[in-house]
């Protein structure tokens, strides 16, 4: 009698998390435990960098070359990948994806790709204004590489961050649904920060389009990275 031919399941994949706020650490965790339960997780935390880069300008050498140095120990510490879950940090991420030999995605890249597929017109909600300028211009690349002339109009809910570190989500949510209504007629609204995806539904009730948050669409697409090349 024969035996069924034996089916291995893919190795366990381990993941560095690199933060810059903590508010951002609870929705990527249960993004995982929705899509991807088998990752091997860790955290590296800095919150004093969103702090530091709210002050400054503009992204300087020595906010990149902290934020690279987490990248480094996330792959001294075994990572297969790593995930940034603060969108401010574009040009280090970056520089950290060129120099280590593993996956480094941004926060946001894989929901721009999921965005573009709706349509033309994207509508981007943030919490965070430092973010902003490097998101746009990431988002204007990656159309770009994508062969879309997409366009891209963003609204900031001011307090809503401030109101969620202060455990206050049901505000938090509030805040960020109140400026959806000002995106006009998009194809489809994207939630700009990791630590927003708690209001993703606040704002599909009261928007006709699709509503995407990046721990989810990140997870999908670390997920097809890592398990297709097992």
């Amino acid at each position: 009698m024969s035996r069924p031919p034996r089916v291995c399941a893919p190795p366990a994949r381990r993941i560095a998390l690199i933060h810059a706020v903590a508010v951002a650490m609870e929705p990527i965790h249960a993004a995982f435990k929705r899509e991807w339960p088998e990752a091997i997780l860790f955290n590296v935390l800095d919150d004093s960098l969103s702090g530091d880069r709210a002050a400054a300008k503009e992204m300087s050498a020595a906010l990149a070359d902290r934020m690279v140095a987490l990248a480094r120990y996330g792959r001294t510490a075994g990572a297969d990948a790593i995930l940034f879950t603060c969108s401010a940090f574009g040009p280090a991420i970056e520089r950290a994806a060129a120099e280590l030999p593993i996956p480094v995605l941004k926060p946001n890249e894989a929901m721009f790709e999921a965005a573009l597929g709706y349509g033309q017109r994207i509508g981007m909600l943030a919490t965070f204004q430092p973010a902003v300028a490097t998101m746009e211009d990431e988002f204007r690349q990656d159309a770009q590489r994508l062969g879309s002339p997409a366009t891209l109009t963003t609204r900031v809910a001011n307090g809503a961050m401030e109101a969620l570190r202060a455990g206050d989500q049901q505000t938090h949510d509030r805040l960020i649904a109140q400026q959806a209504g000002d995106l006009g007629d998009v194809d489809a609204v994207m939630l700009a920060q990791f630590s927003m995806a708690g209001a993703q539904a606040a704002v599909q009730a009261i928007c006709r389009q699709p509503v995407l948050s990046s721990p989810a669409a990140a997870v999908a697409k670390l997920r097809k990275l890592l398990l297709d090349h097992a």
